[in-house]
């Protein structure tokens, strides 16, 4: 039986809440809400080089799945957060099927987004080769207002903002002002600018989590953990991530640190992982978690999404991570620090219900996966 994030089940397995233990009366009704734009992705998989100009390429196989904004409401949601999306959609197929996928799908709270009558879905083609992908996008601004956010965000424990260099986003302020524990990411700055000033709004923010890069261009530094020193002096929590290394943790309100080394997965596709990193430290982090055991947690659900194809289509749930645990525990391919350092799951997870490796479905006709 397969049911979804309001449900009791989840194919066949327990839905488990991890904010169960610090859930009180009058608490707000949404866990988390963020906004942005939802992509139609579609991903071609089964490619031995990239593709060559001149050239046509078959894939393998291919899927489809809601992408941009849809991949971090979608990890949210299945790990039992609840979560309300604003986004615009379009009136044509494409916005309709994302829009069932997120609401019947996944359970995420589409109440505060708006249907464009005339305007089309915006579209990423991506094509996932030897561990990395290669991504073509094409859309138009929604017409005004552009910005799907209402001016009032929902009463929710916690909000996820993506930081735009040189644009400011006053739903966050407000976010943060109606107490809501504000979560951000940031992407590359085509600019080459990497203005310090661009990061204004984590004054209004719980937690920063960008990779190496982006951390060390903003704080002109050339090491990863002082760059997260630095970018503790800006905002409570400094999260980065280190790729293959894993994640360095700074709290600069009690000075602790916390690293967490990556677990060893095969990867095949990264798309979404950093997504999927933070909806895991969220959700550590809103059940009151030590700081170790929130980066461990995210590290985790980053690595498991990267052994799928897709965005939103990869992203673990409860029992991907409860597979993945039993498995680990009853085979040796994983050092045994990661044991011991994962042994928190232990409170968290009733047996698994479904052997490992885990292949999530695919919603695409005659998908195939080499």
């Amino acid at each position: 039986m397969t049911t979804h994030n309001g449900d009791k089940l989840t194919a066949g397995y327990p839905l488990l809440d991890p904010l169960e233990a610090v859930r009180r009366p009058g608490d707000p009704a949404c866990d988390v809400y963020l906004t942005g734009t939802v992509f139609l992705d579609i991903i071609f998989t089964g490619l031995d080089t990239a593709p060559v100009r001149g050239t046509e390429s078959w894939a393998r196989g291919m899927g489809s799945s809601p992408g941009g904004v849809a991949n971090m409401a979608t990890a949210l949601a299945r790990l039992g957060l609840r979560t309300s999306l604003a986004a615009a959609f379009g009136d044509d197929h494409y916005g309709d099927y994302c829009q069932d996928a997120l609401d019947r799908g996944e359970g995420i709270d589409l109440s505060l987004s708006r249907t464009i009558p005339g305007w089309h879905s915006p579209v990423t083609v991506s094509m996932a080769y030897e561990g990395e992908r290669t991504m073509v996008s094409h859309g138009h601004e929604a017409p005004p207002p552009e910005e799907p956010a209402p001016s009032c965000p929902p009463p929710a424990r916690a909000a996820v903002a993506s930081l735009v260099p040189g644009r400011g986003q006053e739903w966050v302020a407000e976010a943060a002002r109606r107490g809501s524990r504000v979560f951000a990411d940031v992407g590359w700055d085509d600019t080459g600018r990497w203005d310090p000033a661009d990061l204004a709004e984590l004054e209004h923010c719980e937690a920063f989590l960008p990779n190496a890069e982006e951390a060390m261009r903003y704080t002109r530094t050339d090491c990863p953990r002082a760059a997260a020193r630095a970018l503790a002096d800006l905002v409570p929590l400094a999260v980065v991530t280190l790729g293959s290394e894993g994640a360095y943790a700074v709290d600069g309100r009690t000075g602790e640190t916390a690293e967490v080394p990556a677990i060893s997965v095969e990867a095949l596709d990264p798309t979404g992982a950093g997504d999927v990193f933070v909806a895991g430290f969220v959700t550590g982090t809103l059940a009151d978690w030590p700081l170790a055991d929130r980066l461990a947690f995210a590290g985790l659900t980053a690595a498991l999404s990267v052994q799928e194809f897709g965005g939103s289509l990869s992203a673990p749930g409860w029992v991907e991570i409860a597979a993945w645990w039993q498995h680990a525990r009853s085979y040796d391919d994983q050092p045994g620090r990661a044991l011991r350092r994962y042994a928190f799951l232990d409170r968290l997870l009733p047996a698994a219900a479904r052997p490992w490796p885990l292949r999530r479905a695919v919603p695409t006709i005659g998908f195939r996966q080499a």
